[in-house]
């Protein structure tokens, strides 16, 4: 947890401590000379490196907190699994969660629902008023009660 956790302050963006919007990830893709690409695809998003250059493909039809999610959870594969060489792809959604899954997962989530706000909200609150969906709010609470974060 350290290790993610010390690269992930390393970013400067104040993540898990003030909501990050999609200008906070078009600034790191940018900053980390990642292309992002939107297109109707059969799956929320996926991160592949070809050639040692890094995409991010979002689908273009999710909905702001969906695609938000997507977003922040593939910009951490890029940050915590990216490959030296060779290509590579990680599918949003597809597959067993493996611990890289989880990872992402926390990542994208703290960065969505940051710690302030799970201290500070109720449930309902962050469902009614900020549009979160229960399920995600759910999965943030668990992350702070077991992680802290």
């Amino acid at each position: 947890m350290q290790f993610f956790l010390d690269k992930v302050s390393r970013l400067g963006i104040k993540w898990n401590k003030r909501p990050l919007t999609e200008d906070d990830f078009y600034r790191l893709c940018n900053k980390h000379k990642i292309v992002v690409v939107e297109m109707p695809l059969q799956t929320g998003g996926f991160y592949y490196c070809v050639k040692q250059k890094h995409y991010i493909a979002v689908n273009s039809s999710l909905k702001q907190h969906e695609r938000l999610l997507v977003m922040f959870h593939e910009f951490a594969h890029y940050m915590m699994h990216a490959p030296d060489t060779g290509v590579t792809a990680n599918f949003h959604g597809v597959g067993r969660r493996t611990r890289k899954e989880v990872e992402a997962d926390i990542f994208a989530i703290c960065a969505l629902i940051p710690k302030p706000l799970i201290e500070n909200r109720t449930l309902q609150e962050l469902v009614e008023e900020d549009g979160f969906c229960e399920t995600l709010v759910r999965e943030r609470m668990a992350i702070y009660r077991r992680k802290d974060l």
